[in-house]
């Protein structure tokens, strides 16, 4: 299928409105170019104009779900070829639940909704469980993790970003005493300017592995000596002097 680039879709719509930072498309680009080829179900919390679910039906395959979620039961007029709006609040368990039970499970997932620290939070730990294996999960706006009126605040206990930080935890969690909540789902946690993105992998703990002939003389050198002692020094000098008479 030939490859659309969203930009273009975005600068030639002549349809219902698209506000998005103009940083945004090559992030966009960078993670969901991969899923164009193919039917997917796809996820958007906030419509507002309707715009971007028109964005997103014309750049993945045509046969894909597009589902958008807003507070605002006008938005329904949206609902339209592929385009399905639900009603409710992000930040009630109980509506994430009827959108589980009806569409089970989602490839990509945007939060672009209220922006507020109990939405974005309560959305991810709500929908990140029926993220499909490769999938992605991008929480826009993350700006807000620093204003007074979404609830933010530097380094702030709560907002969405510090949440975020704790991501990298999970991802490490195979090296810890014990796996964290996410660690055997997580693949990576991406940060850029007001964007958040996490992938969803199943992983097992991780392994070293290595190759070729192992040097005595080095690996005593890196595990015995400290780094700059005399007899370390001259180790590496012995070393070297037989390596070069061969």
């Amino acid at each position: 299928m030939k490859n659309r680039r969203l930009r273009s879709i975005f600068d030639n719509n002549t349809g219902n409105q698209i506000h998005k930072w103009v940083h945004y498309f090559d992030i966009y680009e960078k993670y969901f170019s991969y899923f164009q080829d193919r039917p997917i179900v796809f996820l958007e919390i906030g419509v507002n104009q309707g715009g971007s679910l028109e964005m997103w039906r014309n750049y993945f395959h045509p046969d894909s779900i597009i589902v958008g979620v807003d507070i605002n039961p006008q938005c329904k007029v949206f609902e339209e070829n592929n385009i399905f709006i639900e009603i409710g609040s992000q930040d009630d368990p109980l509506f994430w639940n009827f959108v589980k039970q009806k569409y089970s499970s989602f490839d990509i997932i945007i939060d672009d909704g209220g922006h507020v620290m109990k939405q974005q939070i309560v959305s991810f730990v709500e929908l990140f469980p029926i993220l499909n294996c490769g999938g992605i999960y991008l929480c826009e706006d993350t700006h807000t993790s620093y204003w007074k009126k979404f609830g933010g605040k530097l380094k702030g206990n709560g907002t969405f970003i510090e949440f975020s930080k704790n991501l990298i935890d999970d991802l490490h969690g195979f090296h810890l005493k014990s796996p964290r909540y996410y660690t055997s789902e997580i693949s990576f946690v991406h940060f850029f300017d007001s964007i958040v993105v996490i992938g969803k992998e199943q992983r097992s703990k991780s392994y070293s592995i290595s190759s070729g002939i192992p040097n005595l003389i080095i690996e005593d050198f890196n595990e015995l000596m400290p780094k700059n002692s005399m007899l370390s020094k001259f180790k590496i000098f012995v070393y070297r002097f037989y390596k070069n008479l061969f």
